[in-house]
This record gives C-alpha cells, sequence and structure tokens, in this order.
C-alpha cells in the first residue's frame, strides 16, 4: 500500500469512510484512477467492492496497522514530524507530554483507558458521517504510551 502514494491516500480516506465522490473532489484523482484503487483494496481485503463504486469497510473499527508493519514504518520516517510540526493551537486541538513513574500493574490499565478513547472517538465519527461535508472538520488522534527516555537524556544517565 505504502508503495503508491495515491493507493495510501485512498487507503486512508476509506478507512475515514468518504465516497469516492468526496475523494475525486478533494483530491486531484480522477473517478477511473479512484476506481483502480478501490479495486485493489478489494483486492488485499480492506474494502468490498459494491455496485456504483460504492465499498463496505471490512476492518473493524478498532483496527490498527502492525506496529513494525509497512504502513506505520512509512508514516514514522515520512509524517510523523510534520504531524507534530503543528502548533496544536487551533479550536479543537491539543498536545500534551505527560511523564510520570506508576507500578507496572496500572500501566496497562492506563493503555486500556487510551484504547476506550480511540474507540470514542472512532464511534464518533461513524456517528458524525450523516452529518454535511461543511458541518465536518478532519482530526488525527493520536494516542500514545510506552516506557520511554528520550534519548538525549539517556545519554546523560550513569
Amino acid at each position: 500500500v505504502v508503495a503508491d502514494k495515491k493507493l495510501l491516500l485512498v487507503a486512508i480516506c476509506v478507512l475515514s469512510q468518504w465516497t469516492l465522490e468526496q475523494m475525486t473532489a478533494s483530491y486531484r484523482l480522477s473517478e477511473a484512477d479512484c476506481v483502480k484503487y478501490l479495486v485493489q483494496l478489494d483486492r488485499i481485503g480492506i474494502i468490498e467492492l459494491r455496485p456504483l463504486n460504492r465499498y463496505r469497510l471490512k476492518l473493524a473499527k478498532t483496527f490498527r496497522w502492525r506496529p513494525h508493519g509497512p504502513v506505520m514504518n512509512y508514516f514514522r520516517d515520512h509524517a510523523l514530524l510534520d504531524y507534530f510540526a503543528g502548533g496544536f493551537d487551533g479550536s479543537g486541538e491539543g498536545l500534551m507530554l505527560v511523564h510520570g513513574s506508576v507500578s507496572r500493574t496500572l500501566a496497562p490499565l492506563f493503555l486500556e483507558r487510551l484504547q476506550r478513547v480511540a474507540q470514542d472517538f472512532a464511534q464518533q465519527h461513524q456517528t458524525d458521517q450523516k452529518l454535511a461535508d461543511k458541518d465536518r472538520e478532519g482530526y488525527t488522534l493520536v494516542l500514545a504510551m510506552r516506557s520511554w527516555e528520550f534519548e538525549a537524556f539517556g545519554r546523560l544517565r550513569r
């Protein structure tokens, strides 16, 4: 999927449940190209292509790309810095970095809470699909938690 940037774009759009019309109106994609990419996504099992170029997403709402798979590696290498370069100061935007030490038994509970937030976001996305395009705005939610030390700090350790 990452070898063809337009295929990756269409894959991300279908995961957000955009229609073919929304994709061709928003991006430099012809209808024929968009259909070609939808056929490819059907072949690899992401969607089930239906008549009139409609589709059914075959992935669960809680779908996640493989942590070290090609798509996540592509986003780490090419999109992460672009994403975090934003000011996060617009309406409905925010960036929080919280550091602390918690017990190893509580860490999985915090991760479950983050997963619930992600599910709430995905469910609201589903619900808001019935709204007009002008009444919706695209947002990207990033939730992460891991045991980590900034490399520059690690080099200072004794």
